[in-house]
């Protein structure tokens, strides 16, 4: 079990072409729980997930974000966002790891069920997060953090980079 676990983590690739075909709304249900899944300081959980499987604001979404065209052909989406207010002390100081640590959860999902995702950023631009927030009416007091296209691959074969460096990793001490 945990060597498939690892198989997952070792495997997933950012997924930038999709057929076009539509994730089934039980798998999106599940990516969701896995961003839940995510720890958060203090188990605050400052977090909200918008899910879009309509192709129009998906469509809109793609027109709107420079760095999510992919959206033309995403079988959905996912919006990350944060809550800032949601705690005084840990959700307005964590909230970006504590998305970001749900957003990985989503990607790995995503790949476990047989789907690709990509991660594209909304915040910090305010341009984006102006569009992210118009498009799909979030109130001002919550922060679109990203935007996750999810689909079927347009190449299921592609092989995923080998980002293990040695060099990167320190024993005990610099």
């Amino acid at each position: 079990m945990h060597r498939d676990l690892l198989n997952v983590i070792y495997t997933r690739r950012s997924v930038r072409e999709f057929t076009g075909e539509k994730v089934k709304r039980d798998d999106l249900d599940a990516m969701l729980r896995a961003g839940m899944s995510a720890p958060s300081a203090v188990n605050v959980q400052p977090w909200a997930f918008i899910a879009v499987t309509d192709r129009d604001t998906l469509d809109k979404l793609c027109e709107a974000l420079p760095y999510a065209k992919m959206l033309d052909k995403a079988g959905a989406a996912i919006i990350v966002c944060g809550i800032p207010e949601k705690d005084e002390t840990y959700a307005k100081h964590y909230w970006i790891m504590d998305c970001s640590l749900a957003s990985g959860n989503i990607l790995l999902a995503a790949h476990a069920l047989g789907y690709g995702a990509v991660w594209t950023a909304a915040y910090a631009d305010n341009e984006r997060v102006k569009s992210v927030r118009r498009i799909l009416s979030i109130p001002q007091n919550i922060i679109p953090l990203n935007v996750i296209p999810v689909g079927v691959p347009a190449d299921r074969d592609a092989k995923p980079v080998d980002k293990f460096r040695q060099e990167n990793i320190h024993w005990e001490k610099w």
